[in-house]
């Protein structure tokens, strides 16, 4: 079975070679060139994966422009820039092709040497467990690698297009009455500054992206319950 690999790309160039030459056989590399003005989209190319552009820039348009390029019945998504191995996909895609979970997410072990600031780590945390405690969702981490089928995703109908897209899939998913589960996959040092963590307006961002899709999610939570709450053919 082929499976796609969505890669949001943004100024990746050194990253590049690294990561697609660790793909698993079977393992398909679509790389969404976001609007980079390094050499990216030719490296890419040259190295024989699927480049797609999406010009609007956004973290979220980048893997939904992968996951609407994808053909693959099963769909990953990961990082482009080396923090993440793309041999421990299976991890992640595994439960999936089992039946045990519709969708996983790749819970990030931190290894020697990795960036991963610790207001970003203690942000996620706390981000992790209010999703346990509203949603009941077994999440510790909401992790940039993942799995799901690619039908089930696009029916979601996820609608946040920066940040937010990684916590949209997982309050939607939930909400659907998905199986959620979770991999513990390595979290190495990363190729370059991070888009987000690596500076304080990139945290800020995300910041106000997750809030706000945290907020709409609520909101239509509790128009699902007034409507639910009117007798049937009431004006």
């Amino acid at each position: 079975m082929e499976i796609d690999v969505v890669l949001p790309c943004l100024d990746e160039e050194s990253a590049l070679p690294w990561v697609l030459e660790r793909m698993p056989d079977g393992f398909r590399p679509i790389v969404v060139d976001n609007g980079s003005t390094d050499r990216s989209a030719a490296v890419a190319t040259g190295l024989g994966a699927r480049v797609v552009s999406e010009p609007r820039r956004g973290f979220g348009a980048a893997c939904h422009a992968g996951l609407v390029a994808a053909t693959a019945d099963l769909v990953c998504f990961m990082d482009c820039d080396a923090s993440l191995d793309p041999r421990q996909l299976p991890r992640v895609t595994e439960p999936v092709l089992a039946g045990s979970a519709d969708l996983v997410l790749g819970r990030r072990l931190l290894r020697a040497d990795a960036s991963w600031p610790l207001h970003a780590r203690l942000g996620n945390a706390v981000l992790a467990a209010r999703l346990r405690r509203r949603t009941g969702a077994p999440v510790h981490d909401l992790g940039p690698m993942r799995a799901a089928m690619r039908e089930d995703l696009l029916a979601l109908g996820l609608i946040d297009r920066r940040f937010g897209y990684p916590l949209e899939m997982v309050l939607r998913a939930s909400a659907a009455g998905w199986r959620l589960g979770e991999a513990g996959v390595d979290y190495l040092p990363r190729a370059g500054r991070s888009k987000v963590t690596g500076t304080v307006r990139g945290t800020l961002r995300a910041i106000g992206d997750m809030r706000r899709v945290m907020a709409r999610y609520h909101r239509d939570l509790a128009e699902q319950d007034r409507v639910m709450a009117w007798p049937e053919g009431t004006p």
